[in-house]
């Protein structure tokens, strides 16, 4: 796993894990009076960590409440945003997988022609 892919892509898939798993949290509250959405950022955070280099990744991940407006119950949960970040983040991890099972394609091939 010397490769920076092979780094940058388990940490990536954490994070929209991550991401998927506020992202439910929220649909499931969004009738909760009093709840403060969830967001998951960690895009930026890798971009300076990749910009950084060096062969690791050393970037965070931040679960932060959401700042957008509330109901009149306290609640700021939008259904709406929630479903599309939802759709959104298991596209990409779905991606991501494919894209580490590539990886790993092909470090099986490079091994095995090495014989």
């Amino acid at each position: 796993m010397s490769d920076l892919s092979m780094t940058v892509l388990p940490y990536a898939l954490n994070a929209l894990s991550l991401r998927q798993q506020a992202s439910a949290n929220n649909i499931a509250n969004a009738q909760t009076p009093g709840y403060t959405a969830q967001n998951v950022s960690f895009e930026s955070n890798l971009a300076q960590a990749l910009a950084v280099g060096g062969g690791t990744v050393q970037a965070t991940t931040s679960v932060l409440p959401s700042t957008a407006p509330a109901a009149t119950d306290g609640n700021n949960v939008n259904l709406t945003a929630e479903t599309v970040t939802n759709q959104t983040t298991s596209l990409q991890y779905q991606t991501l997988v494919n894209a580490l099972e590539a990886q790993y394609r092909i470090m099986s091939a490079s091994e095995s022609t090495n014989f």
